[in-house]
């Protein structure tokens, strides 16, 4: 059983609270964990390892004096190895000046060969990074793929019924038209080609025998998934909801409901929803939605943040662990660009600000994602991984990214920035942190 369906559904500001904590927490102890580790392995010593900052709740020296413990604040966390001054690594000098024989000068962060300070400091990023790829290589691999041919697996709950498709159908054929793999380059020419009838004629193979049966469209207007922070979530649609009217006018067809949608130029639609065996009457105005298209670059359409899928739960069979990390190194890529994309284009007033998140926000979507099960809770913590990830290797100052800048120019210069300098670029990046923290908060509180 799925822990997360004892939880009522779209829990209240509490449950919220705790899903943006534990995957808060995941993050940045893979994110430490990384520094911690290759720092170790490098023959830097680390003296604290630390989830949350502020008040000490928990907290135990290990047989190498790193001190592991647990804080009252859990946003965030650190790893303080010897000769910092702080969580930002920052140059602690009574500590330096106490560390006067080379081999333990050698033991602290500012002290150690160049080789070891940059891997120390990369490895977060890329224990971030690598986070995402066994997390959603796992979820491939148990999803499976698409069987080939198309075959009935789970019946959906529809206004009319299956009508006479069954589980482990075969199907051969819509409308006379054959059905070509999921994977093949013609699904998408096939699946806009189908007649927009809200019965079709399949041809099916069960049990050895070809047969022609009734079924429905393939593609009904039916919700598989709910976007966090949408106008579908925020007015109560559900996975498994069924759109048959749209002010009145019946549908049928997913491409219906989107045509629909797109063209109501943000003004209140009135829906008519099937919901477990009666109509439901929802009103929700769609919200201009920045989309990341696979060539580069964004669309902007009106959406409500619903997912739509087929009139069945396609069968699957295994995906070979090759694919799966291969889809999940691809996965990864796409957020890496799409977040780097939607900066530039935000950066040059092509798409709203209101695409960055803050606290606010990423509680919200934590506290949604948990709420439609593991699985997506899950997803969602290898999405963000992969954002904080690319967010500290921007080279802002007191980030890792700003760190491995300074490294580049001491391998160049021979010598590293002065004491004086650096103190000042990392209060700079302080500044520049804490004004984008402001930013995106002023985006959670006031963008639509």
């Amino acid at each position: 059983m799925d822990p997360t369906s004892l939880i009522p559904q779209f829990g209240g500001i509490a449950y919220t609270v705790l899903a943006f904590v534990v995957a808060l927490s995941i993050i940045v102890a893979v994110h430490e964990y990384g520094h911690y580790i290759v720092g170790r392995l490098s023959g830097i010593h680390a003296e604290v390892f630390s989830i949350g900052f502020g008040p000490v709740l928990w907290s135990r020296v290990d047989k190498r004096g790193t001190r592991w413990q647990l804080a009252a604040l859990p946003f965030g966390g650190y790893v303080r190895f010897l000769g910092d001054a702080n969580a930002a690594s920052g140059k602690d000098d009574e500590a330096m000046e106490a560390a006067a024989d080379p081999a333990a000068l050698r033991r602290t962060m500012h002290g150690a060969p160049l080789w070891a300070r940059s891997a120390t400091v990369a490895a977060g990023p890329v224990f971030n990074f690598a986070m995402s790829i066994i997390v959603f290589a796992l979820i491939f691999f148990s999803q499976g793929e698409i069987r080939d041919p198309l075959t009935v697996g789970d019946l959906r709950t529809l206004p009319g019924g299956n009508l006479q498709l069954q589980p482990g159908d075969e199907i051969l054929s819509i409308n006379g038209a054959q059905v070509p793999s999921y994977t093949d380059a013609s699904w998408t020419t096939f699946s806009r080609a189908l007649p927009r009838e809200p019965v079709l004629n399949y041809g099916v193979r069960r049990d050895g025998q070809t047969l022609s049966v009734d079924g429905p469209f393939l593609f009904p207007a039916q919700v598989t998934q709910v976007a966090p922070r949408s106008a579908a979530h925020d007015s109560g649609l559900r996975p498994g909801d069924v759109i048959v009217a749209v002010d009145g006018e019946a549908v049928f067809a997913f491409d219906q409901l989107k045509t629909a949608v797109e063209s109501s130029d943000g003004r209140p639609l009135l829906l008519d929803v099937f919901r477990g065996g009666e109509t439901l009457k929802f009103t929700l105005a769609p919200r201009r939605t920045d989309e990341p298209q696979e060539q580069g670059g964004f669309v902007t359409h009106w959406r409500i943040g619903i997912v739509g899928g087929m009139a069945f739960e396609p069968a699957t069979v295994a995906t070979g662990p090759a694919d799966a990390v291969t889809g999940a190194v691809v996965q990864t890529w796409r957020i890496v660009r799409s977040s780097v994309s939607g900066l530039w284009h935000m950066v040059t007033g092509a798409i709203s600000t209101c695409n960055i998140s803050g606290p606010l926000g990423i509680a919200e979507t934590s506290g949604a994602m948990a709420s439609q099960g593991t699985q997506s809770f899950v997803w969602f913590i290898a999405v963000l991984s992969t954002a904080v990830g690319l967010l500290n290797l921007f080279p802002i100052p007191a980030l890792d990214g700003g760190h491995l800048v300074f490294y580049a120019y001491e391998a160049v210069a021979g010598r590293p920035p002065s004491d004086g300098a650096l103190r000042i670029m990392m209060s700079v990046g302080i500044a520049l942190i804490l004004t984008l923290m402001v930013f995106a908060l002023g985006n959670d509180l006031f963008c639509p």
